[in-house]
C-alpha cells in the first residue's frame, strides 16, 4: 500500500521546507511494490515544482534495512494468469520502476538518500542516481539478481561498466555483498555518517542557509564534517582489498572464459568471501549470467537513458520466457534453493529475442524517459 511511504515537510530556519520521504515497512526490510513506487513518484514530482522545497531527504525505517529490493513475490502469483496478464504486470511493474529510478538521477533538487542497513537491488535503484548518497556502518549492498534468474537491472548496467577494473562484473556475476566503504571506492556514494547520528541529519540540514546560491556546497561542506567525524571507527572496506585478484579471474571478452576460470580458480584462507561468491556465480540463472556479460559491455556505449529502456525489455522478458518466475519460487516461496533454470539455446541468437519488446512495441518509446 502507498502508506508504506510516508511523507512529511521539515521547515528550515529561513522559510523553506525539507521534504522527507521514509520507505516504512520494516516488516518487509522496505521492499518496494508498485503501489510504492508510485507514491514516490508522485511526491518527488510535486516537491519538485515546489519552490518552498529547497532538498529531499529519502530513508528507510527501522534500524535493519534502507530497502532490500523489489517486492518479487508478486511476479509468482501471477504465474497462472494469462500470458498478457503477466505482460502488462511485468511492463507496469519495471516500467514505473525505472522511470522512477531515472526520475532520481535527473532530480532538479539536492536528493539525500541515507543506505543505512541493507540496501539490494531495487534500493540501490534508489539510492545510485540521489545527488548526495550517504553510508553507514550499518550499510551492506549487493545485487544478487542472479540467484533469482534476473540481472542487475534499476541502472544497473549503467554503474557497473563503470566501476574500477572489473569489479562491476564480479558484483554482477556473483551477487558478492559489499559495504560503505567499498561503496564510496567504488564510486556509487559520496558520504559516510554514524548510523546513530541519523536523527541528527533533518535538523543539522534545516540550519542551512537555503536562500543562496550554493546549497550543494553547504550540503557537501555538512557531510564531509560528518564523515571525518566517523571515518576513523569506520569498517574497512571488504571487496576492495581484492580488486587485483579480481580483475584477474573477470579477464577476457568471453563469458565461458571466465566462468571457466572461476571453476578452476583456488582460494587461499583469506579468500573466502571470493570462494562464496564463486558458487552464487556458477549455480546462478545461466540466461541471468548471460544478460549481464552482454550489458556489462554494452552499456558503456550508452546513456542511462538507453540503458533502461533495454533493461525494461530484458526485464518483461525474463519474466515471460526467462528464469524470473522460478527463481523467485526457489529462493523465496518454497524455499527449497533447487531452481530448474532454462539452458541457454546453442549459439548467441536466443539473446537477441530478450532485447525485442514483446507485442512489437519499441522499447525505446515505453522505457524510461
Amino acid at each position: 500500500m502507498s502508506e508504506a511511504v510516508r511523507m512529511a515537510l521539515y521547515p528550515t530556519g529561513d522559510g523553506h521546507r525539507i521534504g522527507v520521504l521514509t520507505l516504512d515497512s520494516p516488516a518487509s526490510l522496505n521492499a518496494l511494490n508498485l503501489p510504492m513506487i508510485q507514491r514516490l513518484q508522485e511526491v518527488l514530482t510535486a516537491w519538485e515544482r515546489d519552490p518552498a522545497v529547497v532538498c529531499v531527504l529519502l530513508q528507510g525505517a527501522g534500524e535493519k534495512a534502507f530497502c532490500a529490493g523489489g517486492d518479487i513475490r508478486s511476479f509468482y502469483y501471477q504465474k497462472e494468469a494469462s500470458e498478457h496478464e503477466q505482460f502488462v504486470f511485468a511492463r507496469d511493474f519495471f516500467e514505473q520502476e525505472y522511470r522512477l529510478d531515472h526520475h532520481i538521477h535527473r532530480y532538479a533538487k539536492p536528493l539525500i538518500c541515507v543506505a543505512d542497513g541493507i540496501c539490494m537491488g531495487g534500493g540501490i535503484g534508489l539510492f545510485a542516481g540521489a545527488d548526495f548518497r550517504i553510508v553507514t556502518e550499518k550499510s551492506l549492498f549487493a545485487m544478487p539478481e542472479v540467484t533469482i534468474g534476473l540481472y542487475p537491472d534499476v541502472g544497473a548496467s549503467w554503474f557497473l561498466s563503470r566501476m574500477p577494473g572489473r569489479l562491476g562484473l564480479w558484483l554482477g556475476l556473483t551477487g558478492a555483498r559489499f559495504n560503505g566503504a567499498d561503496a564510496i571506492g567504488l564510486g556509487l556514494a559520496d558520504h559516510a555518517m554514524a548510523s546513530s547520528e541519523r536523527a541528527e541529519l533533518l535538523p543539522r540540514l534545516a540550519a542551512l542557509d537555503w536562500s543562496g546560491n550554493e546549497p550543494r556546497e553547504q550540503l557537501d561542506r555538512l557531510l564531509r564534517g560528518l564523515q571525518t567525524e566517523v571515518i576513523a571507527d569506520f569498517p574497512a572496506p571488504i571487496l576492495l582489498p581484492h580488486q587485483v585478484r579480481i580483475d584477474g579471474l573477470m579477464a577476457g571478452r568471453t563469458l565461458q572464459g571466465v566462468l571457466d576460470r572461476l571453476f578452476e580458480a583456488g582460494f587461499d584462507d583469506t579468500e573466502e568471501r571470493l570462494a562464496q561468491a564463486r558458487e552464487t556465480c556458477l549455480s546462478g540463472s545461466p540466461i541471468s549470467r548471460a544478460i549481464l556479460w552482454r550489458q556489462y559491455w554494452q552499456a558503456r556505449r550508452q546513456s542511462l537513458a538507453e540503458v533502461f529502456a533495454d533493461e525494461l525489455a530484458l526485464s518483461v522478458n525474463c519474466v515471460l520466457r526467462g528464469d524470473f518466475v522460478e527463481g523467485v519460487r526457489a529462493l523465496l516461496i518454497d524455499k527449497d534453493k533447487s531452481p530448474r533454470w532454462l539452458a541457454p539455446q546453442p549459439g548467441t541468437d536466443w539473446l537477441d529475442e530478450y532485447y525485442v519488446w514483446p507485442q512489437g512495441i519499441n522499447p525505446l518509446q515505453a522505457g524510461a524517459r
